[in-house]
């Protein structure tokens, strides 16, 4: 089992950062954001986007797997 740093839920991620911490690509993090799934948060005239480590561990609370079925 790999290692992976925790997720903080006040700290504030880059779409790079947080698809490291989940261990998947940087598609699979726009899709949910996308689909919205997981919030983000890009302010006027900056291209970058931001994700709140609460945000994460929302959508982590939010799609777990209780008893084989998905929440």
């Amino acid at each position: 089992m790999i290692k992976r740093d925790p997720i903080h839920p006040d700290a504030v991620y880059s779409r790079e950062e947080a698809a490291e911490l989940l261990g998947i690509s940087l598609s699979t993090i726009k899709r949910l954001i996308s689909a919205g799934q997981l919030e983000a948060s890009r302010p006027e005239s900056i291209r970058r986007v931001f994700i709140k480590g609460s945000s994460i561990l929302d959508m982590l609370e939010e799609t777990r797997i209780r008893n084989g079925h998905s929440a």
